[in-house]
């Protein structure tokens, strides 16, 4: 018997002191919670309860050389509604007539609501969706309606703020204007100048409620978001419209697979147009990639310019220097070089071999005179810059190549073949570069896409002409060669786009694709670059396209050269006295006086359409969208009617006609 009671202690015993060492393990446990890691803990618990959400700035706005806008920041609105906050006395009385104001404003019948928002009330729910994507003059009305104008803590409105980007050119110079999105790399002006667009993000501190929603603890932020500046580009829109559908329709006609139009200014180095063009999958052309800036190419027959340039500047050749050209054909190690007019064209000078474009006569010049020392015609075509970069500040630019003597790949063929553009390899603004630089008197000037960085009436940053080379060559060589370029559209392969009422000068361009790949058709690039008006050069072009269908044509005088022709065409139509005086420029004070004025009215809390004439296309067009109208542009130039008086209200299902003139 005592040994049972002695067991029976000895299990209490035990049983005791495990409860103790529990009891002290616990002890310690909550001592540590509390006291050494409680602060981490707390941190932990307010964080799964509260965060602080990011207000996106408004980015700055992308305007052209004339004020007018490329891209710009609208705020777009999300409208939901805490069924909890508001009172049963306050949500009795308004309810009928906030279902009402919904009704109308929003296109849905006064039940819906009023069933979604008795079902909120009922399950308590803190964030029913009421409306997405509002503009701000819908939502400064809806920010009134009954109930939700007592505010978010008795009317239980809750609105969230996002920022739209839109470019109110729409697809046209989609790819120069660009994008900056996160996770994705620059492209274009946007991507190009986005450390002035950007701004400063705000701060917002949110509460998690139910269903792992978030909803914003007041009305004020905790960081206030600051907007970014606006940068004033060179792109003029009108030039850019012209470009864009010369380009469109002859890619189109040509079934191409591509294309790329740039207008230079010559004298400043601002690009005043620059349209890239790609067939997508459907078949239609749209701004697929920045064809000028990023694709290296064999130029073909342009860069016969640069041939005729070195050779004059190192004096083996003058314009009156006679070649051969052997019935149309030489071979180098077993490589053909052919003119494209079956039998060649006999004897002829340096300059009319330019004019014709003579393959067999030009390569002749740059093969006799530097077969012995390769190196000097490389170096002179170096000296002008030729190999370099344009260290141009939108990401993405091609690498020029000029094979040197010292290359692994140097061989025998090497020095002909570059003599009429094939082994070297430029994109089409490094070409053009080259060419305006011949426009303006050989100092090459580095292409220009933006002017200046602003803050409303602050000057920020001034973008200024940068020369690259104050001389390419000397003033000799360049008159000479541009009379050539002019022959070439008077009496040479150009001689298609002669016209008596505006002069032009340029260089014709037809370079074979997949010339001798297996297996892979022989396709072309054909190209026109030049100046105009030809004695007095205002701009500078270069018009390349890809793969046109060979059943239609493929040289550079029917299939680039007419595009060229209708930009000059168009630029001289819109300014006849090209030559003689400066393009009239907008003021700043003046673009900020209509940019205020276009502020005031596309910020207006009404939805009654204002009186849009005589305003530019973009602003109008921006101004009815942002009241939710679809718009429909008949002409160009500015507004001259609209379909919709002045003081329509507009609804999301409203439609306008602008006719411009």
């Amino acid at each position: 018997m005592a040994t049972t009671e002695k067991g029976v202690l000895n299990r209490i015993y035990i049983t005791s002191a495990i409860f103790i060492v529990l009891a002290i393990c616990i002890m310690v446990q909550i001592f540590r919670i509390q006291f050494v890691e409680g602060n981490e803990y707390r941190a932990q618990a307010v964080q799964n309860i509260f965060r602080n959400d990011t207000i996106p700035a408004n980015r700055g706005n992308l305007y052209d050389a004339n004020g007018q806008l490329l891209a710009t920041s609208i705020s777009k609105y999300d409208i939901r509604f805490d069924a909890v906050t508001p009172s049963d006395a306050d949500f009795k009385e308004h309810l009928d007539s906030l279902c009402i104001s919904l009704s109308r404003k929003l296109n849905k019948p006064k039940s819906y609501y009023t069933k979604k928002l008795r079902k909120a009330r009922e399950n308590r729910n803190r964030y029913v969706l009421i409306a997405k994507n509002l503009n701000y003059g819908n939502y400064a009305a809806i920010k009134q309606f009954p109930l939700f104008r007592k505010g978010p803590y008795r009317g239980g409105i809750i609105v969230e703020q996002r920022v739209v980007r839109e470019h109110p050119l729409g697809k046209m110079a989609e790819r120069i204007v660009g994008y900056d999105r996160p996770g994705s790399a620059p492209v274009g002006l946007e991507g190009a100048f986005a450390p002035y667009l950007r701004g400063s993000n705000g701060v917002r501190l949110k509460q998690k409620i139910s269903q792992n929603q978030w909803k914003p603890i007041n009305g004020a932020n905790e960081i206030e978001p600051q907007d970014g500046y606006d940068v004033y580009t060179t792109i003029d829109v009108n030039m850019q419209d012209v470009a864009h559908h010369a380009l469109l329709e002859q890619l189109e006609y040509y079934e191409a697979d591509h294309g790329t139009a740039v207008v230079m200014e010559v004298a400043t180095g601002e690009i005043k147009a620059l349209s890239n063009l790609g067939r997508g999958n459907s078949g239609k052309y749209y701004e697929k990639r920045n064809y000028a800036v990023w694709e290296s190419h064999e130029p073909g027959s342009t860069f016969k310019l640069m041939s005729v340039v070195a050779a004059l500047e190192d004096k083996v050749v003058d314009t009156s220097t006679v070649f051969d050209t052997k019935n149309g054909k030489l071979t180098y190690y077993g490589r053909n070089v052919r003119d494209s007019k079956f039998g060649g064209y006999g004897k002829i000078s340096v300059a009319r071999a330019f004019e014709l474009s003579s393959n067999t006569a030009l390569v002749q010049m740059v093969q006799n005179n530097y077969k012995n020392n390769p190196e000097r015609y490389v170096d002179r075509l170096y000296s002008m810059g030729l190999n370099k970069k344009l260290e141009l500040p939108i990401a993405g630019e091609g690498s020029p190549k000029i094979p040197h003597p010292d290359d692994e790949d140097w061989s025998g063929i090497s020095l002909p073949w570059m003599a009429y553009g094939y082994g070297v390899s430029f994109t089409p603004l490094q070409s053009l570069t080259f060419y305006n630089a011949i426009a303006n008197n050989g100092v090459m000037v580095k292409p220009r896409l933006i002017r200046e960085v602003r803050s409303k009436d602050k000057l920020i940053d001034r973008f200024d002409r940068k020369i690259l080379n104050p001389s390419i060559c000397s003033q000799e060589t360049i008159d000479k060669v541009k009379v050539m370029m002019e022959n070439v559209v008077r009496r040479g392969t150009a001689d298609n786009l002669y016209s008596d009422s505006f002069s032009m000068a340029g260089k014709t361009g037809t370079c074979q694709v997949n010339y001798g790949v297996k297996d892979k058709p022989l396709e072309y690039i054909a190209s026109f670059a030049g100046h105009f008006p030809a004695d007095q050069p205002k701009y500078s072009c270069i018009v390349v396209i890809h793969k046109p269908n060979k059943a239609k044509g493929y040289y550079g005088n029917t299939v680039a050269g007419p595009v060229f022709k209708k930009i000059a065409q168009k630029i001289y139509s819109n300014n006849p006295m090209l030559d003689e005086v400066e393009l009239p420029k907008q003021s700043l004070p003046e673009i900020e006086k209509s940019q205020q004025s276009f502020y005031a009215t596309a910020q207006s809390t009404s939805n009654q359409l204002p009186d849009l004439r005589g305003m530019d296309a973009m602003d109008a067009v921006a101004i009815a969208e942002n009241l939710g109208a679809k718009v429909t542009i008949k002409g160009s130039g500015k507004v001259s009617q609209q379909s919709l008086a002045p003081g329509t209200r507009i609804s999301n299902t409203a439609q306008i006609i602008l006719t411009l003139l």
